[in-house]
């Protein structure tokens, strides 16, 4: 199996909306952002899977000196192998995989966070920062671009913690920070016992609002020059939003209990218009 083979592989079987969205680039442009996000899963598999906390950490570290090597000409991970061609082509900045690996670890050492600025910290980390690198592979002229994937990747991240709350309640982890647990007047025992009570409705509908004001400001920031080249990061913002709106719709407290998904053909429809309107 060939590194860029490897990378097709991990990304293929994680069934993620966003490796659907990569069929849409040119060839050399989605081996590049298979690469990065099979780096991405990597590295977040590394925290989720491994239930022993030294070894997770020390995996962690040997990714961090794996960094090293791809960055000194001799990666030895088929990922990273696979990542030193898009390395070089799009000017991808070493700081920037720590940042991932560094928001991975934040999963080890950070139980709570005490306050959305804190939890904004790991947003970028594991997802401002992937965007960041992945508008750069899908090529931009006007460097507010940059701004705007730093803001998608936020809505993403704020995405994902809202459709997955109970599914990271079960593994002992809530994103959701505690000032406003306290405002909204939603006991922890209320969460681990996934009540879906009014109160939790009410902080959840506050979570949808601060998620769909990020997409906004985004969507508001990209460069009509490249908004072409970025299509694909608009196709997720599509997919992902209507997931959102999804949310809401079904009363915005049942996140507790399940967790929702656009079918597939719903996706491509999505997918289609963000292609042929951006």
């Amino acid at each position: 199996m060939t590194p860029d083979q490897y990378c097709e592989d991990k990304a293929a079987k994680s069934g993620s909306s966003f490796y659907s969205s990569f069929r849409f680039l040119p060839a050399e442009r989605r081996r590049a952002i298979t690469a990065l996000y099979a780096f991405c899963r990597e590295v977040d598999d590394v925290v989720d899977e491994t239930h022993d906390d030294q070894v997770a950490r020390t995996t962690l570290n040997w990714w961090r000196g794996e960094v090293d090597q791809m960055y000194a000409g001799n990666p030895q991970h088929p990922v990273t192998k696979a990542l030193l061609p898009a390395v070089k082509a799009y000017d991808l900045q070493r700081e920037y995989f720590l940042e991932i690996i560094d928001g991975m670890q934040m999963d080890l050492d950070v139980p709570r966070y005490n306050a959305f600025k804190d939890l904004q910290l790991y947003c970028y980390r594991v997802a401002s920062v992937v965007g960041i690198l992945a508008a750069s592979i899908f090529g931009y002229q006007d460097r507010k671009t940059l701004k705007y994937a730093h803001d998608l990747g936020i809505a993403f991240q704020l995405t994902n913690i809202i459709r997955d709350v109970g599914e990271d309640i079960r593994r002992g982890r809530v994103y959701l920070p505690i000032d406003e647990l306290q405002r909204f007047n939603v006991p922890m025992d209320d969460l681990v016992n996934y009540r879906e009570t009014d109160a939790f409705k009410a902080l959840m509908e506050f979570q949808i609002e601060r998620a769909q004001a990020f997409y906004d400001q985004a969507l508001a920031q990209l460069p009509a020059v490249d908004r072409k080249s970025q299509r694909c990061g608009l196709i997720m913002a599509a997919i992902y939003r209507e997931t959102l709106n999804e949310i809401h719709a079904d009363g915005a407290q049942k996140v507790l209990n399940q967790r929702l998904s656009l079918g597939g053909a719903r996706k491509l429809w999505l997918a289609w218009k963000a292609w042929w309107f951006a």
